[in-house]
């Protein structure tokens, strides 16, 4: 008997299971749709303002961005080939203070070579040299565009040039490789290059420049080297003091000339 009954309910419940979408239908409550709406509704952002918190301040900080990549810092002297894209072409503010906290070592190597005239070559060397060896990974210094990626047979050999959300731009010469194309975002500490040993190059080492508006700033000011970090966080450009040492060392130079070529003179005449 209890047995018929469990088959009973077996087939009654195949029964509802095969039973047709439009009997289904006619078994819901009155009102379900209304309810399914209301349902609906209350999953929608703006009946609750935390439920996509963190995907609007994604879209927030990707628009921040957008503007900040589209602000003057990105369009002045942008599609100029040369290192220096300023020239006269824009004014130089008497100081500025530069956020540099963001700063990472773009090689690990020490310092081979300093910023300033170099008598031996008879001209100025605008960055620091940074021991490497030829394939090692050469990174941004902060975070910023890709401006140029070229080549100089005599100068800088391959060579980046980028500019920063800081305003800065950084230089770096003699790889072997390039890793990035122009109008490239990238964030400090990404590969950029590898380091090499093209153009004008005594031996493998990456040349390491910091400009601002076009003037180049002793790097040694901003970084510490030896302990790979800035010196303090804000870097305070002086209109006055940084970006002339060119101008001096060539101003030494014609004097030098002048001073040889006089005591040459003097020797002739002596015999």
């Amino acid at each position: 008997m209890k047995l018929l009954k469990f088959s009973s309910l077996i087939a009654a419940a195949l029964a509802v299971m095969s039973a047709t979408p439009a009997m289904a239908q006619r078994q819901l409550p009155a009102g379900h749709n209304s309810q399914h709406s209301k349902l609906l509704a209350s999953q929608d952002a703006s009946s609750n303002p935390f439920k996509f918190e963190n995907n609007s301040r994604l879209m927030r900080d990707i628009k921040e961005r957008e503007n900040m990549l589209d602000s003057e810092i990105f369009t002045t002297c942008w599609d100029s080939q040369a290192v220096d894209p300023y020239g006269n072409s824009v004014e130089v503010p008497e100081r500025k203070d530069i956020d540099v906290s963001e700063y990472v070592a773009p090689i690990q190597g020490i310092v081979t070579s300093n910023y300033g005239y170099r008598p031996r070559f008879g001209r100025n060397h605008k960055g620091i040299d940074l021991a490497l060896h030829v394939g090692d990974t050469v990174r941004a210094a902060f975070s910023g565009k890709v401006r140029l990626v070229r080549y100089e047979r005599k100068g800088y050999g391959h060579y980046v040039v980028m500019r920063h959300e800081n305003g800065l731009e950084t230089v770096y010469g003699h790889l072997s490789r390039t890793l990035v194309k122009p109008n490239q975002y990238v964030k400090a500490g990404d590969p950029i290059a590898l380091g090499g040993n093209t153009g004008r190059s005594t031996g493998p080492h990456l040349h390491f420049e910091t400009r601002y508006l076009g003037r180049a700033i002793n790097p040694a000011e901003i970084i510490d080297f030896e302990n790979k970090t800035v010196l303090r966080d804000v870097f305070t450009f002086n209109k006055n003091i940084h970006g002339v040492t060119p101008a001096v060392h060539k101003k030494a130079k014609a004097s030098k000339r002048t001073y040889a070529s006089s005591k040459k003179r003097t020797s002739k005449r002596r015999k």
